[in-house]
This record gives structure tokens, sequence and C-alpha cells, in this order.
């Protein structure tokens, strides 16, 4: 599993994941945020207005069991902590 990291620095958003398997499946838009100073992945969802109008969502990407997915966010979280102690946060701020 190959995965790239980019900064991003707006808000409670630390970085942007791409993530590339071995078997050639690419995921965009990995998130990375922080919440309470607590490191959290989000995956991508696909948002939709029904025909009521309310605003429902769904994930893009689903896993056979909620211990695949547990795994698989700890592990782009290891990633992301490893790849942060090369890359220092630098934050600039405009008055």
């Amino acid at each position: 599993m190959d995965i790239k990291f980019r900064d991003v620095n707006y808000g409670i958003v630390e970085a942007r994941a791409m993530l590339r398997t071995t078997e050639g499946f690419t995921v965009n838009e990995i998130t990375i945020i922080s919440r309470d100073g607590k490191i959290e992945v989000e995956l991508p969802k696909k948002s939709f207005k029904s025909k009521v109008g309310k605003v429902l969502s769904m994930d893009i990407l689903t896993f056979d069991s909620e211990d695949q997915k547990t795994l698989f966010l700890l592990q782009v979280k290891e990633h992301y902590l490893e790849w942060r102690k090369k890359q220092k946060l630098v934050r600039v701020y405009e008055s």
C-alpha cells in the first residue's frame, strides 16, 4: 500500500491522502482531520439530495466487517504520523 499525503492546514483538515494498492486500485480524498487535538481519518462519502429535500450521504468505500475498516483506518493514521514526523507542520497566519 502506497500512501501520499498533501498538506491542507485549513480549519480542522490537516492533510489529504491518496492511496494506491498493489492491485492498481487508487483512492483519492482520504481526509486527515484534527478534532480536539486527536488525529482522525475520514473516508470519502457521496452526498446527494433526496426527493423530499434531505441531504443524504453514503460511504464510497465499504468493508466486509467493521474490524477490516478499523484496521484500514489505523494503517492510514500510522502512515500519516510517520509522514508528519518527516514533514514538520508549518502554520502561516495572516494579520
